[in-house]
């Protein structure tokens, strides 16, 4: 038999293995329903937000950059209609399976894909990362037929930048690119977010904020797998500002052809306004390998050219002016009242404080007076009156006239240029000017240096008698005036300034000016028949003669060279300043910029002829009241005449009076009984 006790304990343990049992059960269904109190009851308003959020999606609608236009309203930069491939991330999903199929898809590889993942892992799940841009109708079609399996993955119409062909005017218009990491941790792009497009060069950078416009989007409603079953709303994008730049096409063009395939920069400009006619750079570039993503061996290219194909050269060449500096030299010597009465033998060159210095003209000019000195460029004679004046009281009118200083023009990256002086070498160099420096100087080589730009702005400002304009590229009042002003304080410079020449010493100068294109001058192929035109030719070395004939490299270092001219020569209404490295003579470069003096001057006597014609042509409408006799009735009484009412165009003649026999052919072209 069994013991009664043992059997009293089996029977107890599975009791109490019971109440365990229920009290668990008890204990998961207690946590069971404060779980969901809590979210159906104290969360309810929290979750159901949630779920709105995840049922709505923002899809951004990108705005179009304003367009830019030439000053005669003529189309240069454009857009063009394009689609992109975004990623959305809202909803969670693992994308990293997928990514095989999309990269075949998308016509990338995976390797391109995880790294522009990773490039914006710190960037908010809210923003749609752009994983193609610019994607083609078979790839569109792709993610259409995938809907189902990558909800994520969204196309976004937007407008691209479409820019002229062959890098014409590429370096003045600049391009666009997305904005870098280093861009985002400048304060100035606060406002923009990682995948933005900003202007990164040229005029697409300086008036970014007015073309870029403002992103819209749209509201969608998505189903719990991504997929849009429809649409909220929609919040418009803001187009950006489009833009009438003071270029002329005309000018542009002829400067372009002009300067061909030369390494160089050339500069056209209003002297009166400072407003820029052309701005070429070479070597170009594409800008419309930017628009999209330039791949990165193209990138490479252009950043290990060693003839930098990127530097705007007009503004960011900062090399020894050579001799057209000498408009400088004879401004400030006929001011200071030392040269107007100087007269120079010229040798072939001269000795200065123990040192022999070389004329360009190796038998030497003769007796040498300023207005020769300018039209054959006598060194000596500059090297005489740099010596006369000192370098304090030279870099005193070079400052005045802007060498030295950025000039403000409405582009980023201007350089400022150097115009030495005794306190410049001290605070750069912490040691005293030699008086012997200054005989370099004196004829724009040494320690100075000047931009196409300065070249042009200078000599433009004094041959318009003193009076200097601030360079710029978009009209003024294309910019409401607080935007005007930024721009002002954002691009400082010498802008515009004053500083009186004396009449007769601007005759001078002018006039020795225009005589460099005569046979006794240093340029006389530059000549053009029927056109004021003056200018000065300039030639400088690229490493001093020491250098050169240690090195043994004076027939590969060739002279870089310069030409500033204008048309006409006093108060004129064009500046062209030409650089053309290794070009060896100033001449050749007074040859391109006398192609574009030619264009401009063609251009203007055209427009005045046409306007004649046009006054000359255009018949004025008058009306007039007139009778007819009338047949067979009674001369003298009411009945013998018919009133008649009509008007007419009346020919007229230049002065706008009315010809003799426009008005012997007078014809009703209505008429009737009053």
């Amino acid at each position: 038999m069994q013991n009664p006790d043992a059997l009293n304990n089996k029977d107890e343990k599975p009791a109490i293995k019971l109440t365990v049992v229920q009290y668990l059960i008890v204990g998961i269904l207690a946590v069971l329903l404060s779980g969901l109190w809590r979210l159906q009851i104290l969360g309810a308003n929290n979750y159901r937000a949630l779920a709105e959020q995840n049922r709505i999606r923002k899809v951004p609608i990108l705005a179009p950059r304003g367009k830019l236009f030439d000053r005669e309203g003529r189309l240069i930069v454009d857009n063009y209609p394009s689609v992109s491939c975004f990623l959305i991330r809202e909803q969670g999903h693992d994308i990293a399976p997928d990514l095989p199929l999309i990269a075949r898809g998308l016509h990338m590889t995976e390797e391109q894909l995880d790294a522009i993942l990773k490039h914006y892992r710190l960037a908010p799940k809210y923003q749609p990362l752009p994983l193609k841009q610019d994607i083609t109708p078979d790839e569109v079609e792709f993610i259409e037929a995938h809907r189902d399996e990558f909800p994520e993955l969204e196309t976004v119409d937007e407008q691209r930048r479409l820019y002229p062909r062959d890098g014409f005017a590429a370096h003045l218009i600049g391009y666009v690119g997305e904005v870098s990491e280093d861009m985002l941790n400048d304060p100035k792009y606060a406002y923009y977010e990682p995948g933005d497009v900003v202007g990164k060069s040229g005029i697409e950078q300086s008036y970014d904020q007015l073309l870029r416009g403002a992103d819209g989007s749209r509201d969608v409603v998505v189903d719990s797998h991504g997929r849009e079953v429809g649409r909220l709303g929609t919040e418009p994008a803001k187009p950006g500002t489009s833009l009438k730049l003071t270029i002329d096409l005309d000018i542009q063009k002829a400067a372009e052809l002009a300067l061909g395939d030369r390494n160089g920069a050339m500069i056209a400009m209003d002297p009166h306004t400072g407003e820029i006619l052309a701005l070429v750079s070479r070597p170009t570039f594409d800008p419309n390998e930017f628009s999209v993503r330039i791949r990165r061996d193209e990138w490479n290219k252009l950043i290990t050219d060693p003839n930098h194909p990127l530097l705007d050269k007009a503004i960011q060449a900062q090399l020894a002016p050579g001799s057209t500096f000498k408009i400088i030299m004879a401004a400030a010597g006929l001011q200071a009242g030392v040269a107007e009465d100087m007269k120079v033998h010229c040798p072939g060159g001269a000795s200065f404080y123990g040192h022999y210095f070389k004329c360009w003209q190796k038998g030497g000019h003769g007796e040498v007076n300023i207005s020769k000195a300018i039209y054959q460029s006598c060194d000596v004679f500059f090297y005489t009156l740099a010596q006369k004046l000192g370098i304090d009281k030279i870099a005193y009118f070079a400052q005045h006239f802007g060498i030295g200083s950025k000039t403000g023009i409405d582009l980023p990256g201007e350089v400022s240029g150097t115009m030495p002086s005794t306190e410049w070498k001290m605070k750069n160099y912490h040691q005293k000017w030699y008086a012997g420096e200054v005989i370099s100087v004196g004829i724009g080589q040494g320690a100075v240096t000047a931009t196409p730009v300065q070249m042009a702005r200078a000599i433009a400002g004094i041959t318009s008698g003193g009076v200097l304009r601030r360079p710029h590229l978009v009209f003024p009042d294309e910019v409401a005036p607080d935007y005007r002003q930024a721009m002002l304080d954002s691009y400082p410079g010498s802008g515009d300034s004053e500083l009186k020449i004396d009449p007769e010493n601007w005759q001078i100068i002018t006039d020795a000016m225009a005589q460099v294109m005569s046979p006794g001058g240093t340029d006389p192929s530059a000549h053009l028949e029927g056109i004021d035109f003056a200018g000065k030719t300039g030639s400088a070395q690229v490493a001093s003669n020491a250098f050169l004939a240690r090195t043994g490299k004076t027939h590969v270092m060739k002279d870089n060279a310069w030409f500033v001219g204008v048309s006409p020569r006093r108060n004129p209404d064009i500046v062209v300043c030409t650089l053309m490295e290794s070009g060896e003579h100033g001449r050749f470069a007074g040859r391109l910029a006398a192609q574009v003096i030619a264009a401009f001057v063609d251009k203007q006597r055209r427009l005045d002829n046409n306007l004649q014609e046009a006054k000359k042509a255009t018949p004025v409408e008058v009306g007039a009241i007139w009778s007819n006799p009338k047949p067979g009735a009674s001369p003298g009484t009411i009945e013998a005449s018919e009133l008649h009412g009509g008007h007419f165009f009346l020919n007229s003649d230049s002065a706008g009076h009315p010809s003799a026999s426009s008005l012997a052919a007078f014809t009703p072209l209505a008429a009737g009984r009053r």
